[in-house]
């Protein structure tokens, strides 16, 4: 393997999740911040929730005229 390309590894890296939980994992970068976690991810909870990235649940809704 060549010398000096591979990114510096960080074993303490800081997770950030947009519910608050926070914890600590190996990566490349020091933080990371994410949307979902083990915390509030709906797989995990067995909660319903619709997770909408940027309206799109709205966007499909409207193209489909679909109502609740």
């Amino acid at each position: 393997m060549k010398a000096k390309i591979h990114p510096e590894y960080h074993t303490d890296a800081k997770v950030v999740c947009s519910c608050g939980n926070t914890f600590t994992t190996g990566s490349t970068r020091k933080v990371l911040r994410v949307e979902l976690c083990s915390k509030c991810h709906p797989f995990f909870t067995g909660e319903q929730k619709i997770v909408d990235t940027a309206g799109r649940v709205e966007r499909f809704k409207r193209r489909y005229k679909m109502t609740d």
